[in-house]
């Protein structure tokens, strides 16, 4: 019944989790002619989505209006309404704790919930990031337990890594590869339909969820390890007086055998945490995930590395960090985007605020930073996040007194480079 109700999209979905991965998701299985219920513990999310407001950068806050005004999509917080979907995808959060292991609280009281709303014949997908095992080990056995039904014969299961890369022009949730593992060849199969229903992109299905949840760490532990490779020369190439940005463009001419990756005050959201993941979940099978925690460790040096190049360089002009006026230019993670989450510019402030210096941040896509500067006011401007709309590098060149660039924004003049 399940898989016919997929292919004429009659299948009632709900959506745990309405952040950055849970509202985009929810709002394409809606546009791709589905019924979807979003559920929230936020009231305001709530609130927000049943008015038709977007808080959300990648979604065409018109698309969201025309789906709540014609009933395709709506939010509640009441987990009860779970009764009435054929299938369930989580998107909660699972962070680290401060000893950077995983805390799945929020999986495992969703995963509760919805065992109480479990019906035969429901497709339950995880999407949350999590270490390889955790559908099959943590959510099988919850479902089971407080359902009485068995997976793979009375209800599918699957996990599905989320791809979202917030502030990317070109690739969105609709147009991103899928991939999917799920516990048995059923249940596969059904989460292959759906997101097949429902996204213009491939749908790659794996053996198992283990393998799914491993793609997911692979590709974050990639580009930690490149990330932490490009941080770990560039503190070498300035103690060297080599221009790091010039050597990667350099090396960016090589057609094969090269992807170039670029330094920074740190890595983003996802990157400094999903791969410990794995380092987790190792130690478990008695090895030991040696280039990832090495890679973290380098990550996690950054705020401080910078924090020592703009002593540096204030020292160069008879200046200490305390009571120095010092502008940070970006607080988000990324460009472009109105995320903090991980931020390593904050992480910069952070150190900055303890040693004395009298800070200020500037960022446009951050409400309680947008207010405008006035650059001349500091003795240092540092770029910490590459916007590349919403500020005028020109004012911003013409009216600092120096500029420390992180981000390989600015030429010439004022300008010193990371």
């Amino acid at each position: 019944m399940l898989y016919q109700k997929i292919k004429d999209k009659t299948a009632k979905i709900g959506v745990i989790g309405l952040g950055y991965v849970g509202l985009p998701l929810a709002v394409e299985k809606a546009k791709a002619g589905f019924e979807v219920v979003g559920f929230d513990i936020q009231g305001q999310k709530v609130w927000q989505i049943n008015r038709g407001e977007n808080y959300i950068g990648d979604i065409v806050s018109e698309d969201l209006k025309e789906l709540v005004k014609t009933n395709k999509l709506r939010a509640t917080t009441r987990m009860n309404q779970l009764e009435d979907c054929d299938i369930m995808t989580i998107c909660v959060p699972t962070p680290l704790d401060k000893y950077k292991q995983p805390d799945l609280t929020h999986v495992i009281n969703v995963t509760n919930e919805v065992a109480k709303y479990l019906y035969a014949d429901n497709l339950v997908i995880l999407e949350s990031t999590t270490y390889p095992g955790t559908t099959e080990d943590v959510i099988k056995p919850i479902l089971e337990t407080k359902s009485w039904f068995t997976c793979g014969k009375d209800f599918y299961l699957a996990f599905s890594p989320e791809r979202v890369d917030p502030g990317n022009n070109i690739y969105k949730t609709k147009n991103t590869p899928k991939v999917v593992g799920g516990v048995g060849y059923k249940s596969a199969e059904l989460a292959q339909l759906l997101y097949e229903a429902v996204l213009e992109a491939p749908v790659k299905v794996v053996s198992s969820p283990r393998a799914a949840e491993m793609t997911k760490i692979l590709e974050n532990s990639y580009r930690l390890v490149n990330i932490s490779l490009i941080n770990e020369l560039t503190m070498l190439a300035d103690k060297m007086g080599i221009n790091i940005w010039e050597v990667i463009d350099a090396a960016a001419t090589k057609p094969f055998g090269f992807t170039p990756f670029y330094p920074g005050p740190g890595a983003g959201h996802c990157i400094p945490i999903d791969p410990f993941y794995l380092s987790y979940i190792a130690k478990k099978f008695d090895s030991t995930t040696t280039l990832i925690n090495l890679a973290g460790e380098i990550n996690d040096q950054m705020p401080n590395y910078i924090v020592q190049r703009i002593a540096d360089i204030l020292n160069t002009r008879e200046k200490p960090l305390k009571n120095t006026k010092i502008l940070l230019v970006g607080a988000t993670y990324k460009g472009d985007i109105d995320d903090i989450r991980e931020s390593p510019a904050l992480k910069v402030a952070e150190i900055l605020q303890e040693k004395g210096c009298q800070l200020d941040i500037y960022d446009p896509y951050i409400q309680k930073f947008a207010a405008k500067k006035d650059y001349n006011l500091y003795d240092l401007t540092v770029i910490t996040t590459a916007h590349k709309h919403n500020i005028d590098y020109q004012e911003l060149q013409k009216n600092s007194k120096l500029i420390f660039d992180t981000k390989n924004i600015l030429q010439g003049g004022n300008v010193i480079k990371l």
